[in-house]
């Protein structure tokens, strides 16, 4: 074990530490975490190679431990972000939607003042634990509701599932298959999704993340991962991709990424993506899907309450030294930079793409 050094609080029996253990112990902690800070699938270890060998970042996963038996208290996934244009960032969890401390009262406290203090000694610009629910006590931390998440209840299997869809919804995944779109799901569709998602971002105008993570994620989350392709004639037209978690009632599938090609926005194909996606996950017993974050009211969130949905409010916490602000998503610059980042020509945004969104802390 590595001694995380000033956060160590042994007056209340806990030790917090850079985690060296095994991945199973990581892990085995992390998913009995079901009280009122549940984990996610952004917790478990894997995410930390991720991070380290396809995003160059390093990961001070810190672990919080009882003094006197060693046990397992608390564990907090923290990615450290360095950039010469943004400055230093630790946030849990980024380029993901969920992170923070899990562990009881005491563990989460601890854990908190070593990731503040590490704030403090590393010159972080802003410290981000992007929690899934409220942490009771929080102090220097600025809580932001700024995003939220948008949640279906798939319980029962896709047929009652089909029945319980607005009838407008129906007929949008009806149309695709009109057309000829298939849907297909597996590991082997990595290479598929990221040629949509990689001209998507482009046309966003939104530098696109390396192909390295979405191939080295499905390889760490074999079993969890999956990844769903509309092709149209052979060419892959729109996409989705994201994991699923937990058991019986708390079983929850999220979709992190979709995208779909402007040209065939006629044919509806991203209806069929997520249609085949939650008849996936409900046929195989899994009872929430989870459409991940967004911005309340925009038109992303438009799109997903058309499917019968429920709002959830995130609770991300801030924490600067030097009273920093969280990155603007939007400004005359940043609007400047998009437009002028969707008309460079695809191998090139390609190639710059994921140079610099490593060093965005999206």
């Amino acid at each position: 074990m590595v001694p995380a050094g000033a956060g160590n609080t042994p007056g209340n029996g806990i030790l917090v530490e850079v985690f060296d253990g095994p991945a199973l112990e990581w892990d085995g902690f992390a998913v009995a975490q079901s009280g009122s800070l549940p984990y996610t699938h952004c917790h478990l270890y894997g995410w930390r190679r991720v991070m380290e060998t396809a995003m160059g970042h390093h990961a001070p996963y810190l672990a919080a431990r009882d003094s006197a038996s060693g046990t397992l208290r608390g564990i907090l996934p923290l990615v450290h972000i360095r950039s010469l244009l943004f400055g230093r960032f630790l946030v849990s969890m980024p380029f993901l939607n969920y992170g923070g401390p899990l562990g009881d009262e005491a563990a989460v406290a601890a854990l908190m003042a070593r990731a503040e203090s590490m704030a403090r000694e590393q010159g972080i610009r802003l410290l981000e634990l992007r929690s899934r629910r409220e942490i009771v006590h929080a102090p220097h931390f600025d809580v932001s509701h700024r995003k939220i998440t948008v949640l279906m209840d798939c319980a029962g299997g896709s047929e009652a599932l089909w029945r319980r869809l607005p009838s407008k919804v129906r007929s949008q995944i009806r149309r695709p298959t009109r057309d000829g779109v298939s849907v297909r799901i597996g590991a082997d569709q990595v290479g598929a999704f990221y040629e949509v998602f990689a001209r998507h971002m482009r046309d966003l105008g939104t530098p696109v993340m390396p192909r390295r993570f979405f191939e080295l994620a499905a390889e760490q989350f074999a079993d969890t991962a999956l990844f769903a392709v509309a092709y149209l004639g052979g060419e892959p037209i729109a996409c989705g991709a994201g994991f699923w978690w937990g058991h019986d009632a708390s079983s929850e599938f999220e979709i992190v990424w979709a995208s779909a090609l402007r040209a065939h926005n006629r044919t509806s194909a991203n209806m069929l993506v997520y249609w085949e996606l939650m008849k996936h996950i409900a046929d195989a017993g899994i009872h929430i899907f989870n459409f991940g974050r967004c911005t309340p009211g925009g038109n992303t969130h438009r799109f997903k309450t058309q499917w019968g949905t429920t709002d959830e409010q995130l609770w991300w916490y801030d924490f600067s030294p030097t009273g920093a602000l969280p990155p603007a998503e939007s400004s005359a610059t940043t609007r400047r930079a998009t437009t002028l980042w969707s008309h460079i020509p695809l191998p090139l945004a390609n190639f710059l793409g994921p140079r610099i969104v490593r060093l965005i802390p999206l």
